[in-house]
């Protein structure tokens, strides 16, 4: 890997010491990492007997590589993602029953760390601004399991008019100049340049001001890079606490190997050593720099009323399910999950989904996963949805089919399953090793298939 002059120039300033060392671990090898679904019904042994070690500081986390067409993988039971970007969920550490914002998504390693942590309880908002990366978002959460999550496609500046002073905590994972991931992704070092941090710093504070509009007085707001550079990480917790006075710095536990940050490289202000760096040549895992901040008094009754003035946006119609889809949609759910309440039933045109939050905060939104997928509506019948299947336990289902492995790769090559046990025809929940793996239709010996084509292999 080939470092561009003007960078190594500017570390070899700012390390001192250390910048031979620093630089060193730059031309090493990456580190590769993975985390357990605890919203899952145990531990993904097959994929933990393969781990060369465990993350210190993340609980669900160990060091190591995935097979994307295991059984734990295309199940949701674990998920790939760098170590350090680990530390990130941890530190943000939501509670079952908050409203959570993770403002800047894609892909969603750090979403499905969140709604694990908040055990499908309360709410989670995952934006990502660009459509087609929104789309991976939303489909790396439905095989996580979640189901409390809604996934829009907005600008932060569209966002904060529909959610003001809305959230409990706000993840600000920023858009960066990636410098901590070059040795892991060095296709990222063409797109560097002096000026790059900076430009990026200026798209940073805008997206910050936005959350702050987002973020209930009380609330704790994560903001969080995977670049090295002081523009984008110290600098901007100055802007921060200087544009806002109440917000105030938490600090966080550090675990071997995390440094402080460095306030020489902002304006010598010595609280932003509560924030914390993680530097490749101190820990095993890539570049990072993280704060967390709390939010202090409530703004003035006259401001609220200005941002309340501000929303107004073009509304779309909430489509309900009408009575003869209610009763499809209750016949599949008598008959194969009986204790399923959902929160409120809405309609994106065929597709039913449950919606976990107010039905006028998504008007008018780009929304890609309003909540939990639980199926389609065909002629004078109900699909389940492969989302609801991920999203529930063996033990919630009333008619489940256990598949042997040899059977679960003939279910996700898109193949008729035929059984030898005498069962009634119907829907059923298909499970293997305790893996939910999506639905069947059984009609005398056979399942048919209703595993997505797009997700076949």
């Amino acid at each position: 890997m080939q470092l561009p002059n003007e960078f190594v120039t500017k570390y070899k300033k700012l390390m001192g010491a250390e910048a031979d060392e620093f630089l060193s671990a730059l031309a090493q090898s990456s580190y590769s990492g993975f985390r357990e679904n605890p919203l899952k019904n145990g531990q993904p042994v097959a994929t933990i007997e393969k781990a060369t070690g465990k993350v210190p500081y993340v609980p669900t986390g160990y060091y190591g590589q995935v097979n994307g067409k295991s059984l734990d993988h295309v199940t949701g039971w674990v998920y790939s993602q760098e170590p350090s970007a680990m530390f990130v969920g941890e530190v943000v550490n939501p509670q079952a029953g908050e409203r959570v914002l993770d403002l800047c998504a894609a892909p969603g390693g750090k979403t499905t760390h969140l709604i694990a942590k908040m055990n499908n309880k309360g709410l989670l908002v995952a934006n990502e601004i660009f459509p087609k990366r929104a789309k991976i978002l939303a489909e790396n959460l439905e095989r996580w399991g979640a189901k409390n999550a809604v996934v829009t496609s907005e600008s932060p500046a569209d966002l904060e008019k529909q959610f003001p002073q809305y959230f409990d905590r706000i993840l600000v994972d920023a858009p960066c100049s990636g410098e901590g991931m070059f040795r892991k992704e060095p296709a990222g070092i063409e797109y560097w340049s002096p000026e790059y941090p900076a430009e990026c710093a200026n798209r940073q504070q805008k997206i910050l001001a936005s959350a702050m509009k987002m973020l209930k007085p009380g609330g704790t707001l994560v903001y969080s890079t995977c670049t090295f550079a002081p523009e984008e990480d110290e600098q901007n917790i100055s802007w921060l606490l200087n544009n806002y006075p109440d917000l105030k710095l938490i600090p966080i536990e550090k675990a071997s190997g995390m440094d402080d940050g460095r306030p020489e490289w902002a304006d010598g202000n010595e609280e932003l050593k509560k924030t914390v760096r993680l530097f490749p040549h101190h820990l095993k895992g890539e570049g990072h720099f993280i704060a967390k901040l709390v939010n202090g008094e409530p703004e003035s009754t006259e401001k609220k009323r200005k941002n309340k003035k501000k929303n107004k946006r073009k509304k779309q119609s909430i489509v309900k399910p009408d009575k003869e889809q209610i009763k499809l949609f209750n016949q599949f759910a008598t008959s194969v999950f009986p204790d399923y309440q959902p929160h409120q039933l809405i309609l994106f045109g065929d597709q039913l989904y449950d919606l976990p939050l107010e039905e006028d905060k998504i008007e008018g939104l780009n929304v890609l996963r309003p909540g939990l997928h639980l199926g389609t509506f065909k002629k004078n019948r109900f699909e389940p949805a492969l989302a609801w299947a991920l999203a529930s336990l063996p033990q919630e289902a009333n008619q489940v089919i256990e598949l042997s492995q040899e059977q679960w790769h003939q279910y996700v090559h898109g193949d008729v399953i035929n059984i030898d046990a005498d069962l009634p025809n119907g829907w059923y929940l298909l499970v293997c090793e305790e893996h939910t793996t999506g639905f069947g239709k059984l009609v005398g010996k056979t399942i048919k298939n209703f595993y997505p084509k797009g997700l076949r292999f």
